[in-house]
């Protein structure tokens, strides 16, 4: 099957723009491009951080613009986003038995598993105790499907400080869930980094990328999202240029044949 993962859209109410740029242009682009080049696609996840300020004008201005995607459709929350109110716009989008933006899709030899780690009044990472009932009910009834997982926060530190206090807090919890299936996991899919990064975190394959509107600066020293520079206070965020050329990830996922 083909994927496109997409992330950090960071929609803002029609007519605003964030750190200079209005993200729907970006959006605007990547989603003609994906219709031109992939209408093939089996499915598009963005995987959080859909707004930046989680206002329902936000939300809508989104729906506008993803309402012109030719592929199936999964959007998963972050940090920014607010539960309710992405619900109230996005009807058609799937929620658990407890109101978390949490789902699963059954393929033939693939199971997807998407994750709500978004938590009201702060930017970490969240599972509560529900969340992580609800992903072991899933891993638990997966059978011998291949296992492809999508949240917005990394669950590993990256080495980039402003981001590692702000990734998933119940990082420990979370790997003693997944170890007995770390097999059969076959990827995890994240964002909220802003930044193109894949490696392997407990033998298990991850990755992001950058992300619609503006990215982090590469810096494993900072702790504060803006600081001193040469006399003048700057920000990690950089704006998203034309020189980064993709804004969008196509994966191609096949079932490892073993035994031979």
């Amino acid at each position: 099957m083909k994927l496109i993962h997409i992330t950090d859209t960071h929609f803002v109410p029609k007519g605003q723009t964030l750190y200079g740029r209005d993200p729907a242009v970006a959006l605007g682009r990547c989603v003609e491009d994906i219709n031109r080049t992939h209408s093939d696609a089996d499915l598009c996840v963005i995987t959080g951080d859909l707004t930046h300020w989680g206002e329902r004008e936000a939300f809508e201005h989104l729906s506008e613009h993803l309402d012109k995607l030719q592929i199936p459709l999964r959007l998963l929350l972050g940090n920014h986003d607010d539960r309710e109110t992405f619900r109230s716009v996005f009807h058609a989008q799937r929620a658990d038995e407890n109101g978390f933006i949490q789902s699963v899709d059954d393929f033939a030899k693939e199971r997807f598993i998407y994750l709500d780690t978004n938590q009201a009044g702060t930017d970490i990472g969240w599972l509560c105790d529900k969340r992580m009932q609800w992903l072991e009910l899933q891993l638990r009834s997966s059978a011998d499907r291949d296992i492809y997982m999508f949240m917005h926060h990394p669950p590993c530190e990256i080495g980039i400080k402003v981001l590692d206090q702000i990734a998933l807090a119940q990082k420990d919890a979370f790997a003693e869930i997944l170890e007995p299936y770390r097999n059969q996991i076959r990827h995890i899919f994240f964002g909220h980094v802003h930044r193109p990064i894949a490696g392997s975190w407990r033998g298990i394959p991850i990755s992001s990328l950058r992300a619609i509107n503006h990215q982090v600066r590469l810096d494993f020293t900072e702790s504060d999202i803006f600081y001193v520079s040469s006399g003048t206070i700057r920000s990690l965020f950089i704006p998203t240029t034309l020189w980064m050329n993709r804004l969008y990830l196509i994966w191609r996922i096949r079932r490892l044949r073993t035994g031979l």
